[in-house]
């Protein structure tokens, strides 16, 4: 499978990197001057245009510079539309059709093409022509007003882009299905997804509450609104510690492991509603019991037990983690100028046919000649010609 990226940053483009660590082709299209910002977004490194988020986010990819506002420039990528399965953009709506790719015409070039588009705020609405970012999508989709505590400024998840990998989630979910549908219709389609949209599809029940009940669920800090004790805990060497009861059998387990078994009497806090009626109560409990230990010794009680309890991990305790180590999280890749890059590992795990990564986002323009010479066919002096017009 052939895939065409001309998008920038992350939502939709990091589609088109999961596809490409299950073996598909990735040819990167970027203007020839400077090529896509996230070259220079994130964290700097000693290599020109190759911060950690490019270098991360862009790998297995292959970059190829074209000019689309030159009328050279849109034929040459048409010629690389005849040739591919999957194209992913993330423009506006409106700038494709403005460089005279609108679908009409991508489809006639190649009609099994499967086209993703993700934008803020999709194709369509009347918000469609709006700048989309993940920070905005995820606060307008409703996931930031549910983050940070009880009458607090709400905050933004974990200071990254959620809603860009939520949405590149779905839009790969969409290329797949689509490539399955063109195999046995020969038709391609486009796929649109919103980045709003994405994030508001995974916010649980709480569109089910409003509109049944009109319930408005507002911030809980680590906490939960369905469990207790649910939430982090302080450790007495200032390490935190996650612990999830959501069942009144977990709670009983995790008060047995508090030498507290009493707790779990059916006339004290052996029911769920009791002791969300009482939370306050039976948190400062559990915290006090957690605070008096360190996390080494919360997280032994707590698994010989078999109650839901984790430790809240910095990068550093992740790098030092066995678990981590040992299902290949962690994976090790060498880049020249550069000496070893640790990134995140390939998921999901596949027994059959795993994913893999042969090296991480590339430099601008590393396969012109392998793509416009050896897969368009054009010759040395043609391309000679287009590099000094500055159309690759």
């Amino acid at each position: 499978m052939r895939v065409i990226d001309v998008g920038n940053f992350l939502a939709g483009p990091y589609a088109a990197t999961m596809l490409g660590e299950f073996g598909a082709e990735v040819i990167k299209v970027e203007h020839p001057d400077g090529g896509d910002p996230m070259r220079r977004f994130g964290t700097a490194t000693a290599l020109p245009d190759a911060t950690l988020k490019w270098l991360s986010e862009s790998r297995n990819k292959k970059s190829v510079t074209c000019d689309l506002l030159q009328p050279e420039g849109v034929a040459l990528f048409l010629k690389l539309v005849a040739k591919s399965d999957v194209l992913v953009e993330n423009f506006r709506p409106g700038t494709m059709e403005g460089w005279g790719l609108t679908w009409d015409v991508l489809h006639e070039v190649n009609p099994k093409l499967v086209m993703l588009r993700v934008t803020g705020y999709g194709q369509t609405g009347p918000y469609r022509r709006r700048s989309g970012f993940a920070h905005i999508a995820q606060a307008f989709g409703g996931l930031n007003y549910l983050a940070g505590f009880p009458g607090e400024t709400p905050v933004l998840p974990g200071t990254v882009p959620l809603g860009d990998y939520l949405a590149s989630l779905f839009g790969a979910i969409g290329v797949m299905i689509a490539l399955r549908h063109a195999e046995h219709t020969g038709r391609g389609q486009v796929i649109d997804v919103g980045i709003y949209e994405s994030v508001f599809r995974v916010l649980e029940e709480i569109a089910a509450a409003y509109g049944l009940h009109g319930t408005v669920r507002e911030r809980e800090g680590s906490g939960s609104f369905v469990a207790c004790p649910h939430g982090h805990f302080l450790c007495k060497n200032g390490k935190w510690i996650a612990i999830a009861c959501t069942t009144d059998k977990m709670f009983e387990r995790l008060a047995v492991a508090m030498d507290r078994p009493e707790l779990a009497a059916r006339d004290k806090w052996g029911d769920q509603r009791k002791r969300l009626a009482a939370r306050e109560e039976v948190n400062r409990i559990v915290g006090d019991w957690v605070g008096a230990r360190d996390r080494t010794e919360v997280l032994e009680r707590c698994l010989a037990e078999e109650v839901p309890v984790g430790k809240v991990n910095s990068i550093a305790d992740i790098f030092a983690d066995e678990h981590f180590q040992a299902r290949g999280n962690l994976a090790r890749v060498a880049v020249e100028g550069l000496g070893e890059v640790v990134v995140p590992g390939v998921v999901p795990r596949l027994s059959a046919t795993p994913g893999r990564i042969d090296h991480l986002g590339p430099a601008l323009g590393d396969a012109n000649l392998d793509v416009l010479q050896g897969l368009l066919g054009l010759q040395a002096d043609e391309i000679s010609r287009l590099r000094r017009q500055r159309v690759v």
